[in-house]
């Protein structure tokens, strides 16, 4: 079986999150030779392949065999793909199949390796991701078989293929200000506490403020307000009540703690509430690791473009890796049409890809 024909067939399940339509059964039996560990949980099905070739450290290939749905606006059918001039279009072809399909041919094609190689894939990336990756590595957490490094290959190129990885992401942090006021008539302010009035003020001390100056990894992590609501769509009726979300895509400079510093300090005085929650942490693996390094050089060789080192972005399972201790990067396609009708990547980028992993496998 080809590249492409792997790829094909991959394209084809329709495993819309979090269901995998059989895909799963066929990577095992496409990796036949490695041992399979299987962690299946409300509804969400992970599959962890590995192979020990030597004692040497373990390198593992994370993805995610989920897809969301295909929406409407297509021209071909979306679970049927269709090249046209090297492009091939179905959902999936960027986020990720085009990278479960160059790792798993690399690793199928793997005859010497300095250590263990492995495979992670979930079919709940897509979703709420709490049944997926973060399952797999609790399981090997208590087994004290977790890797040491993991190449994610979610699509991370921007405009040529190979011109970026990501060595980290940013992480996400929720919040909800509830301000409480005094309701009123609108012919008599004095007689009310008016939410509106008292945040007015506040707003331009916090709206689209930086926290933090980042870094060289990093940008700023910035104060973005997504939503206030107050009163009862009337005119005569001071509100009582106002509600403000916000979110924080934070860099390793900021957490929970600064936020509600940062909050208290501005809303110092009113009566409030302050709810956070945060759904990924920050992580960095700085360009001298062992992983940056072999992945640049692949990239080099491969592609002769030097890949520039990003943290941009939203969330992957690659936070999931590296808060348990693994260091992770993530390579891929390009991702320009990830989620949208007609989503497309080239079958050059898919084999040069193959290609690349191929070379860090064989340098490791």
């Amino acid at each position: 079986m080809t590249i492409n024909e792997l790829f094909i067939k991959l394209l084809k399940f329709k495993s819309i999150t979090p269901n995998d339509d059989g895909a799963m059964e066929f990577i095992k039996e496409y990796l036949n030779d490695f041992e399979t560990i299987e962690i299946n949980k409300n509804g969400v099905k992970n599959l962890f392949l590995y192979k020990k070739f030597s004692d040497g450290e373990h390198l593992c290939f994370a993805g995610h065999i989920d897809v969301v749905p295909a929406g409407d606006g297509w021209d071909t059918d979306p679970f049927e793909p269709t090249i046209k001039d090297d492009k091939i279009f179905a959902r999936g072809t960027q986020d990720m199949k085009s990278g479960v399909a160059a790792f798993l041919y690399a690793a199928k094609h793997t005859k010497n390796f300095n250590g263990t190689l492995s495979i992670l894939l979930t079919s709940d990336e897509e979703g709420e991701a709490k049944y997926g990756t973060i399952e797999v590595l609790k399981y090997l957490k208590e087994k004290n078989f977790l890797p040491d490094y993991s190449i994610v290959a979610e699509p991370t190129c921007e405009k040529e293929f190979g011109d970026a990885i990501k060595i980290g992401r940013r992480g996400s942090i929720n919040g909800i200000i509830e301000l409480f006021g005094k309701q009123g008539h609108a012919a008599y302010p004095e007689k009310s506490i008016n939410p509106i009035h008292k945040i007015a003020p506040i707003l331009p001390k916090i709206a689209g403020i930086n926290l933090d100056n980042g870094d060289n990894y990093f940008a700023p992590s910035k104060f973005v307000i997504t939503d206030i609501r107050s009163g009862m769509e009337v005119t005569n009726v001071t509100p009582g009540y106002l509600k403000m979300m916000f979110n924080v895509r934070n860099n390793t400079h900021t957490n929970k703690e600064k936020i509600e510093e940062f909050v208290a300090k501005n809303f110092k005085g009113l009566n409030y509430k302050l709810t956070l929650s945060q759904s990924a942490k920050p992580f960095i693996t700085t360009p001298d690791n062992k992983i940056v390094q072999l992945i640049d050089n692949s990239i080099q060789k491969i592609t002769k473009i030097t890949p520039k080192h990003s943290t941009a972005g939203g969330t992957s399972d690659a936070r999931f890796l590296a808060e348990y201790g693994v260091k992770t990067i993530e390579f891929g396609v390009i991702n320009d049409t990830i989620h949208a009708p007609n989503e497309y990547t080239k079958l050059e980028y898919v084999d040069k890809l193959s290609q690349i992993f191929s070379d860090v496998i064989k340098n490791f």
